[in-house]
């Protein structure tokens, strides 16, 4: 890839345009990452303090008893946000929905097992589990084998 960077005072703003003989993973990853805010810090509450939360170190986010949580290495921290806000910050982090309360990090999968009902037993880095809904099986499964 061939990057070119032009700087002058006749700009208004900042721009960029992309050449490419077809569509490819690559740009698709290039575009996301420049579309999104890979800075973005998410603050969560433990105890009595507000922590940063970096969107990589989060292996998933739960809602449960109108209360979203991040988990991050079997940590637990509450978070002052609904469940669709976080999955909007994280999208541009490999994040993907699970289940209706819960938003997995594909980053943080050890391995997977598929149940008899049909959903599938997700594993993560720490130990920690989820279950995916079978609604969602097939996103997840595609992004995980396939790349996206």
């Amino acid at each position: 890839m061939k990057v070119n960077i032009d700087i002058d005072q006749k700009y208004d703003g900042t721009f960029v345009t992309i050449h490419a003989k077809e569509w490819s993973h690559e740009l698709e990853e290039l575009v996301k990452s420049l579309n999104s805010d890979n800075n973005k810090k998410i603050v969560g509450r433990e105890e009595d303090k507000s922590i940063l939360l970096s969107p990589n170190d989060i292996e998933y986010v739960y809602a449960q008893n109108r209360k979203v949580q991040a988990v991050i290495h079997n940590r637990t921290i509450e978070l002052n946000m609904k469940l669709y806000e976080v999955e909007e910050i994280l999208s541009g982090h490999d994040f993907n929905r699970f289940s209706k309360s819960v938003i997995g990090n594909l980053n943080h999968i050890k391995y997977f097992e598929l149940a008899f009902n049909g959903n599938l037993c997700v594993f993560f880095q720490s130990g920690s589990k989820e279950y995916v809904s079978r609604k969602y099986v097939n996103d997840i499964k595609e992004k995980l084998i396939m790349g996206g």
